[in-house]
């Protein structure tokens, strides 16, 4: 009081002002924090999840009197939901005893539903971003809607997440019973008292304990376990195939793969990943009419007598099904097993060799039956052979539909995709083959490899159509299948738009952007012959014309390579190598004219390959007849260039000559 009274009247005014402050703002800072019970009140879009926890006694207490975490699944999670809902799936939603925000997750997050089975929290990398996605199980954490933290009148904290999957529990056939929490051995031993429809696993199971292998379904930690449904234990032989090394091949140790988080395409080492045998797993995507359907494939990279290398199929019939040690994926036949020939892969698929409806190349397998069911006769009767098939997408194109009212032409096409030899993707690789002969008339399909760092990528074209090969390697006892995802043969690009997007053109398109040469190659209502060197051709001129190929491809001298370009394209006609080499035969003096002069050339066939004769130089047509919509491109192996055509002097766009002569007039001038 003693400082008090020293202050002016000013200091004391301020103190009482402060004081006041404080005691106003009081009752604020004291408070109460919402609940998490009042924010999934107040949201509407978790009423579903509300009403569950209402109406479950436990959930309900943990509610209004625990530290608990939260995942709500939207109401949209729920109706897109197609498994029963009961009371019990709240609790399977629930954390209780702990309240962690979404940075302190740990990766597995212990539930109040019976057993107290995990959830498992996965963290996917979001591109090139330091950001990541969360997943609890299959469900996608909705990061801007979860980290809601508040207390109940307990004042115990509570955090809630929003999800926008309904998380599923392992559940039993009865509601009188429950699974305690089973590891993938205990999922195996009792199946038969498990909800998982249709499907059984007692030959899995069987094989399982014959090779006293129970101890890898046991491991501690998280794995992901692919189970083959007894649907895929035909025909009889097979079985007796699943071995020890076929059942570690089978597990993924150390990783938790939930489909939605886990990469398509990346591939994981399996317990059969040794220095004896090599096999690794990958997940892929295909769409249908209603969904996406998810697949496995296991890849043998080194294996051995008893386990032939290449890549097996399976489609996932019921997936995400969590254990106390991981996660379970039914699938509809083993991994690793090679027993099927092309024919019965393509039919796997069909319920003919197994009850499923569907499959990867179901489209594919369509089209054969109704369009040309002697081409699987063909197939049936081939001992080795290579299948390109297009992907289930791959015939959404419209381009398609006309097409597949002519059956012949569609016997054309699936001829096409057709090879008649074994084919892996690493024989292709290694041996650096370019084009090999299909099935159809005259009709080569030509390889190229796109490569990205360490990663290569192999693309096939065939009937002027580039496809990538997404899945290679399926092996069966006959053949190699590859699957791609463009339908060969019908042609879906103009000339211009194949110049721009062919990986073997890119010099030549680059050319061709001279004078806005490329425009008119897009134009739908004429004709185009385009005779266009490849990217090696551009590489031997630069050999025999250094000089000339240097000016071609600079700017100054655009005139000149859209000159040189017009001579490598006739206009209204597009002539395949056949018709050209015919009308040589007819007159020996026809000469095609080009946009630039008169084209003189020869057409000669030797060894089922190509040549065109110009200025006493032959050059390997080595891509003839890549048909597009608006004409056909040749694939020459040498521009048709002399050293001569860009004779410049000095000045400006090959000017020089020009500009040599006005100089000497302007001398002669100044003379007088």
């Amino acid at each position: 009081m003693c400082r008090l009274k020293k202050c002016g009247g000013a200091a004391k005014t301020l103190l009482v002002l402060a004081v006041g402050l404080v005691l106003v703002a009081q009752p604020a800072l004291g408070a109460p924090r919402k609940s998490v019970k009042q924010k999934l009140q107040e949201d509407p879009e978790l009423s579903q999840f509300y009403l569950l926890l209402e109406q479950n006694v436990l959930a309900n207490f943990t509610l209004n009197f625990h530290k608990a975490t939260f995942f709500a699944p939207t109401n949209e999670a729920f109706q897109r939901f197609k498994g029963p809902v009961d009371d019990k799936l709240i609790l399977y939603h629930i954390a209780s005893g702990v309240s962690q925000t979404l940075d302190k997750l740990s990766d597995t997050v212990t539930t109040s539903y019976d057993g107290s089975p995990p959830l498992w929290v996965t963290r996917l990398q979001k591109g090139n971003t330091n950001k990541k996605e969360l997943f609890i199980n299959n469900a996608k954490v909705l990061e801007k809607r979860s980290n809601f933290q508040g207390v109940n009148s307990q004042n115990s904290p509570q955090v809630l997440h929003v999800i926008d999957e309904v998380l599923v529990p392992l559940t039993s056939v009865s509601t009188d019973t429950s699974v305690d929490n089973p590891d993938a051995a205990g999922f195996l031993a009792q199946s038969e008292s498990v909800q998982l429809g249709s499907h059984r696993v007692r030959s899995f199971r069987q094989r399982v304990n014959q090779n006293q292998k129970e101890a890898v379904f046991k491991a501690g930690g998280g794995n992901t376990f692919f189970i083959p449904v007894d649907e895929g234990f035909k025909p009889p032989p097979r079985p007796e195939k699943i071995d020890m090394k076929v059942i570690d091949g089978h597990v993924i140790p150390g990783r938790v793969l939930f489909i939605r988080p886990t990469p398509t395409g990346e591939e994981f080492d399996t317990l059969a990943f040794t220095d004896n045998i090599r096999v690794q797993v990958s997940f892929s995507t295909q769409p249908d009419d209603k969904s996406h359907r998810a697949y496995v494939s296991s890849n043998t990279v080194v294996g051995d007598t008893s386990h032939p290398t290449g890549v097996v199929m399976a489609e996932i019939v019921h997936a995400n099904i969590p254990v106390k040690n991981g996660v379970v994926h039914l699938i509809h036949r083993p991994l690793m097993v090679v027993d099927t020939t092309v024919t019965q892969f393509l039919q796997s698929f069909k319920g003919i060799v197994s009850e499923k409806e569907d499959g990867p190349l179901n489209k594919l397998y369509e089209v054969i039956m109704d369009h040309g069911g002697e081409f699987m006769t063909q197939i049936t009767n081939m001992k080795s052979l290579t299948l390109f098939a297009p992907s289930n997408a791959a015939w959404a194109n419209a381009n398609l539909n006309n097409i597949l009212q002519t059956k012949d032409k569609v016997k054309e096409i699936l001829r096409m995709h057709l090879v008649a030899e074994k084919l892996p993707l690493e024989t292709i690789l290694s041996e650096n083959i370019i084009q090999v002969e299909s099935a159809a008339a005259r009709k080569n399909l030509y390889f190229n490899v796109i490569r990205h760092g360490h990663n290569e990528t192999l693309t096939v074209e065939g009937g002027g159509v580039n496809a990538t090969v997404v899945q290679p390697n399926i092996a069966a006892t006959n053949g190699i299948v590859h699957i791609i995802d463009r339908v060969l043969g019908i042609p879906y690009s103009t000339v211009g738009e194949k110049l721009a997007t062919d990986p073997a053109l890119n010099k030549t398109f680059w050319l061709a952007q001279s004078e806005r040469f490329n425009e008119q190659l897009n134009n739908p209502h004429k004709r185009f012959t385009f005779f266009v060197p490849r990217d090696a051709a551009w590489e031997k001129a630069e050999l025999h014309y250094p000089s000339t190929h240097k000016k071609l491809f600079m700017r100054d001298f655009q005139y000149h390579a859209k000159s040189i370009l017009e001579r490598h394209l006739i206009v209204d006609q597009a002539f395949t190598m056949a018709e050209l080499k015919d009308l040589f035969q007819r007159n020996e003096s026809a000469v095609p004219h080009t946009v630039r002069d008169v084209l003189h050339i020869k057409v000669k066939e030797i060894d089922k390959s190509y040549y065109i004769e110009w200025q006493g130089e032959r050059i390997l047509v080595s891509r003839p007849d890549v048909e597009c919509t608006n004409g056909i491109i040749h694939v020459i192996d040498s521009a048709l260039l002399r050293d001569t055509d860009v004779y410049v002097t000095g000045g400006v766009r090959g000017l020089g000559p020009v500009m040599s002569v006005l100089t000497l007039l302007l001398a002669a001038t100044l003379a007088f």
